[in-house]
């Protein structure tokens, strides 16, 4: 689910790097996929290697020469981590002061103390779409992980039962609402009000966010009963300590980032005007790595000072926050380099070729095209911004409201099944400590459920509108 810029988008519609027909292609990616899985599952190779490995082995099914594929994978390697890569270090180094300081502790004890146990995935679904109504989906993880696994951890759940809520909270948000890029793109592409398509994202995002999160968390805790890995989760320091961090002083720096990036969005709706200072202003303190910069320095001193750190304690535990994400990093990068070989192999437009012609009702036509450029390229955004091109024209004659529900149909479609060509899907795996299996019956079928339940809500609210 890595948000694309602008630019990367408009790099995406250049000339694919093999002339090879459309069935040629739609073998590739099959066995591109299948090279990758077996990799993993068979030979327990490295999911990095496999990646790699798996690029490699696409771009030869579908006759692109090995110098274009190696770019391809390079380019989408060096979009991913530039994109995502200083985020989730930021993230890291957060939550490892969170944790050291006992600043985490301090929001799971007040949580525990307050929620009894039947209630604790509503509040963590709660918790998470309100975060991460203004965020990206990667930067909504890493803040977020942190109190996932310690709640699980010290209340005794199923990670599952914890942490699908949280993941269906994060990934509505960022299919369905704007101030995301997909949705805004795809609001621009067909002409969309935005204040009714949020107010309609939201009618449709309620009851999707509780049948996918806390309503499925309960099966796929039966699925996959899984305890929060230890390897994310330090010893609980508080008990060394002599303070911690109020849960007031807590609270606000976890929500620092999120009110910075609010504010921006809010700037940029209300006053649209590149040139005007205010937005100047906001555009620069509220984009992703500058927010969660500013709550790493804000949390030194009211994490970390609170809890008596010295200067170099405050070093080390930046220090010891990297380290675990190396190899998170490395398998989230090798994701986008496959996505990025996927499209730079011309998969999308084949995909867009194929949906011409088919005669079905204009929002199930734009899920299904969205659907279809999810499955084969990984990127919700590329989805998103494909199909709302191709239906564009539909939008013409149609009633306000029927706009706003084309662009929420695409935006469901834009979620469908997230497997192993989708960076969000070796996040969430690697977070959570699961295998590739576990994954898809967890994770996978959890946005599978916002796709469908999504389109399901839209196509309901269009017998109204």
């Amino acid at each position: 689910m890595t948000s694309l810029s602008v630019e990367t988008l408009a790099a995406d519609a250049a000339e694919p790097i093999t002339s090879a027909g459309n069935a040629q292609l739609g073998i590739a990616v099959l066995a591109g996929i299948a090279v990758i899985v077996l990799l993993i599952t068979k030979f327990k190779l490295h999911a990095f290697l496999a990646l790699t490995i798996g690029s490699l082995a696409l771009g030869a099914f579908a006759g692109a020469p090995l110098a274009d594929t190696i770019k391809s994978f390079s380019t989408g390697l060096g979009n991913t981590v530039a994109g995502v890569g200083v985020l989730i270090a930021l993230g890291a180094i957060l939550g490892k002061l969170l944790a050291d300081s006992g600043g985490a502790d301090q929001i799971v004890d007040t949580i525990l103390a307050r929620t009894g146990k039947k209630a604790m995935p509503w509040a963590m679904v709660l918790i998470a779409s309100v975060i991460g109504l203004p965020l990206f989906f990667e930067v909504g993880i890493v803040l977020l992980i942190p109190v996932v696994l310690m709640v699980a951890k010290r209340g005794n759940y199923s990670l599952m039962r914890i942490g699908i809520p949280a993941l269906a909270g994060l990934s509505v948000m960022h299919g369905l609402i704007p101030p995301h890029p997909g949705p805004l793109v795809a609001i621009d592409a067909v002409g969309a009000n935005l204040g009714v398509t949020l107010a309609l994202g939201l009618v449709v995002a309620i009851p999707t966010v509780i049948i996918a999160g806390p309503v499925f968390s309960r099966y796929a805790a039966r699925w996959v009963d899984i305890q929060a890995p230890e390897a994310m989760i330090p010893a609980r320091p508080s008990e060394d300590l002599e303070k911690r961090p109020g849960f007031a002083a807590t609270v606000a720096t976890i929500l620092l980032p999120v009110v910075l990036m609010l504010v921006k969005a809010l700037v940029d709706i209300v006053v649209d005007d590149p040139e005007n200072g205010v937005q100047k202003v906001t555009d620069v303190i509220g984009s992703p790595l500058i927010a969660l910069l500013a709550a790493v320095i804000v949390g030194m001193f009211t994490l970390g000072r609170a809890a008596g750190f010295t200067k170099a304690g405050l070093n080390s535990t930046v220090e010891k926050s990297l380290a675990p994400i190396a190899g998170i990093l490395l398998i989230v990068g090798a994701g986008g380099g496959f996505k990025q070989t996927l499209i730079d192999i011309g998969v999308g437009q084949m995909i867009l070729d194929f949906s011409k012609n088919w005669s079905i009702p204009a929002l199930l036509l734009a899920w299904l095209i969205a659907v279809a450029i999810r499955l084969a390229t990984g990127s919700a955004t590329v989805a998103t911004i494909s199909a709302a091109g191709l239906v564009a024209p539909l939008a013409e004659g149609m009633s306000t409201g029927e706009v706003s529900l084309l662009v929420l149909a695409i935006g469901a479609g834009s979620l469908f099944f997230s497997h192993v060509n989708d960076a969000g899907f070796w996040l969430v795996k690697e977070y959570f400590g699961m295998s590739v299996g576990q994954t898809v019956k967890t994770w996978s079928v959890m946005e599978t459920i916002i796709s469908v339940v999504g389109i399901v809500f839209v196509l309901l609210l269009s017998l109204v509108l």
